[in-house]
């Protein structure tokens, strides 16, 4: 049966609850959702049926279809498949295919049987029939995972019955009569063998969270890439990259995709029932926990549905831009009717880091260059970025910059006054920098990270990829960067295994990496690893100090430290680059912004990675004085705006005054960013923080950039709140204009009772 849910759009409206309120306008500005917001839907239980758990759901155009715990609901032909649960359900076309669970006597929970068999429900007549699949048959299971992907039937691991598992096999569903079933040769880091978990398919890969893997929970995601059939186990730097720690270890729980994240909700962890909502960048790569409005925090605690939110064996689906929950055991094992809907929000995502990471693959606009090593191998690259993320190379590039002065001063003379803007022009030679300790492929794996705050993550099974992360991280200790260091530890240790740690152990030893060779020597002595390492080649070619170590630690484990001091992660590219903005960088500026006249030194490296504006300036027709007149259109934006414009080039911040949403909603457009997530954040600015206090030069903002929409509800605000308003300072501040309109404003929409009421109170 299915319950329909109908998208509505966002009201225009105002909120007059209230005679002290402040009316709030949604502007018709794009198609964005600016706040998550839960909703508990009505209950339908004369469609549905019993409460449930175990069961699945499917969205299919704008309906949920409840499936097969216990019965089916909906009105049906042909022969259903029997009562079952902890099957699985996807669609395909204008079909549903449900695969395997347990059958037998549901209600006592006896005699129960797993299977193995495929049906398919046709939305449009209500008809069920069976797939009779000839050839080989995956072994019969419940509690697996399954997607579709490239019109096949994707079925992983699951529960058979004795055992957990953790093949993979597909079958087509384009063609009932010729499908045939057949098992993945997976690769790779496979999850281990597991049960009770969801799987989701985002950016072309399918993703595994947490689950039931024996005895043991864990909180890993695995993605699994289709087209080479291949597994990889993703790391988790949350320290590193300044987003929370991944949710707990779980099962029972689920997780969907939408755009470019994967949402993880509820399930059983460590014996509570989280009520929280986990999202995963897969852009990012980073975990982070979703606040939802305050409206729903509040409408929901009014009503004690936040205590009773949390659940495991529920189920979601995704319709449009909506999440729909249903289902699922609360506690003390009861299950629930319930269904909820969550509203994404949709905002663009950040691309500071791939706009500056553009930056350093195209090498446009490099102004120095490093000679590398003994071999004198050179890297070009920029100053404003090396030097606002590492202290040690700003340091050689000044002393570098000093030498070339003083050349240049000898070669003319006398000293040269060269104007900021002409300092990197396209004609000046490249800074030359020599730096001896460093040779070229780590140094660029390093420079890497100064742009993008990421490394690239080392290949399983590649030696090689691990022992250059190792010569990385000796240069990150020679260079202090704090977080890079951590970095490079965190993805050599995450990297070590069988295979490689005795290679990895004796480049530790032959660089001086304390705390890399203490961990592989304490992988080394494992019980579980010991046998199997001794037994090696490479371990009868070991040198004789290491392996008197190996022997010795075997023996006798040293006494385990542990320190209460915090682990110094560094600052982020954010954090930097914030840092240079505020005034870090103003000895490296080479470009002067004119603001009506006020200049503003700038950074073209930086400007020009993140707007195509300013890239295709410096590119084919940059001034000859180095000065930039800014506008937004025929707009010169006000100077708050303009630093708040300059904040989100420099560093993505999107946290700025209501009045500068005004003059910054159309530069996306005019300046050529990436995508119009400045915008979105511009829209609810406005949408959400119109107030008395500010409406004056919001009211200014709009007058001067022509937004009549907003000019318009400015002076609504003005009238109904002209008490409060008159009482202002900057009232007296107003044009001469603007106090007309808001005189006119009052004169056509107080009657003349408001306006004694109002003559009194003043």
């Amino acid at each position: 049966m299915s319950c329909k849910s109908t998208k509505v759009a966002p009201s225009v409206d105002f909120d007059h609850s209230c005679s002290d309120s402040v009316e709030y306008l949604t502007l018709n500005f794009g198609p964005f959702e600016t706040v998550h917001r839960w909703r508990r839907l009505p209950p339908c239980d004369e469609f549905v049926g019993a409460r449930r758990s175990k069961h699945t759901v499917v969205a299919y155009r704008d309906a949920i279809y409840v499936d097969l715990h216990f019965s089916l609901s909906a009105f049906t032909t042909g022969t259903p498949p029997a009562p079952r649960y902890h099957h699985s359900a996807v669609v395909y076309g204008s079909s549903m295919f449900v695969f395997g669970g347990y059958t037998g006597d549901i209600y006592s929970n006896s005699n129960l049987k797993n299977k193995n068999d495929l049906f398919e429900y046709k939305f449009a007549t209500g008809q069920w029939t069976e797939w009779k699949v000839e050839g080989s048959l995956p072994v019969a299971r419940s509690a697996h995972g399954a997607t579709v992907y490239s019109d096949k039937l994707w079925i992983f691991a699951g529960y058979d019955g004795n055992a957990r598992l953790n093949d993979m096999w597909t079958v087509s569903l384009q063609d009932r009569e010729h499908a045939c079933w057949e098992e993945i040769d997976q690769s790779g880091e496979i999850p281990p063998s597991c049960c009770n978990f969801p799987v989701a398919v985002c950016r072309d890969k399918m993703f595994v969270f947490s689950g039931q893997s024996g005895a043991k929970i864990t909180n890993n995601l695995f993605q699994f890439e289709f087209k080479g059939n291949m597994w990889t186990r993703i790391p988790t730097e949350h320290l590193l990259r300044g987003s929370p720690p991944p949710p707990q270890r779980r099962y029972g729980h689920t997780m969907v995709a939408f755009d470019r994240h994967l949402y993880v909700f509820g399930g059983a962890a460590d014996n509570t029932l989280p009520n929280e909502l986990h999202c995963y960048d897969v852009d990012s790569q980073t975990w982070e926990v979703i606040q939802p409005s305050l409206d729903t925090v509040l409408l929901m605690t009014h009503l004690r549905l936040m205590l009773n939110f949390g659940r495991l064996f529920h189920a979601a689906a995704v319709i449009q831009d909506a999440m729909y929950i249903f289902g699922g055991t609360v506690d003390n094992n009861v299950r629930s009717g319930e269904m909820y809907r969550f509203q994404f929000s949709c905002y663009p995502k950040c691309t500071l880091h791939e706009d500056y990471g553009k930056l350093w693959e195209n090498r446009q606009f490099c102004d120095v260059e490093f000679i590398l090593g003994e071999r004198e191998e050179r890297v070009m690259g920029h100053i404003a970025i090396v030097t606002a993320r590492c202290q040690w190379l700003r340091k050689k590039i000044l002393q570098a910059r000093d030498r070339q002065r003083q050349s240049d001063e000898g070669a003319t003379g006398g000293p040269r006054d060269i104007p900021a803007g002409n300092r990197t022009s396209g004609t000046q030679p490249l800074l030359e920098v020599c730096i001896r300790e460093a040779e070229a492929q780590p140094f660029e794996v390093l420079m890497q990270f100064l742009y993008t705050d990421k490394i690239q993550y080392p290949r399983r099974g590649h030696v090689q990829d691990v022992l250059l992360i190792m010569d990385v991280y000796k240069l990150a200790l020679s260079f202090k960067l704090s977080r890079l260091e951590q970095l490079c530890v965190q993805y050599i240790e995450a990297s070590v295994d069988l295979q490689n740690v005795l290679s990895v152990c004796e480049n530790a030893n032959k660089l001086q990496l304390d705390q890399l060779k203490e961990h592989c020597l304490n992988f080394v002595v494992k019980e579980s690893h010991f046998n199997q390492v001794i037994m090696t080649k490479e371990f009868e070619q070991l040198s004789t100090p290491l392996i008197v170590e190996i022997v010795r630690r075997k023996q006798q484990p040293p006494p385990r430290l542990y320190s209460d001091q915090p682990v110094d992660i560094g600052t982020s590219l954010v954090q930097d680059m914030k840092a240079y903005l505020e005034g870090g960088g103003l000895e490296f500026c080479d470009i002067i912004l004119l603001l009506d006249g006020h200049p503003r030194p700038a950074h073209k490296a930086i400007l020009a990675a993140r707007s195509s504006y300013f890239e295709a300036m410096f590119r084919s027709f940059m001034p000859e004085d180095g000065q930039v007149n800014i506008s937004i259109g025929e707009m010169v934006p006000s100077k708050q705006a303009f630093e708040s414009m300059l904040r989100y080039i420099y560093y993505g911040d999107v946290n700025m005054p209501p009045e500068d949403s005004l003059y910054l909603f159309a530069a996306p457009y005019y300046y050529g960013f990436s995508n119009n997530r400045l915008q979105a954040y511009c829209k609810q600015n406005l949408e959400m923080n119109v107030t008395v206090e500010n409406v004056l030069q919001i009211l200014e903002a709009a007058d001067k950039t022509q937004a009549l929409d907003m000019k318009k509800h400015c002076l609504h605000i003005i009238v109904h709140q002209f008490i409060k308003v008159s009482k202002l300072p900057n009232l007296r501040s107003l044009s001469q204009l603007l106090l007309l309109d808001i005189i006119e404003s009052l004169a056509t929409h107080i009657s003349d009772k408001q306006c004694a009421e109002m003559g009194s109170d003043i």
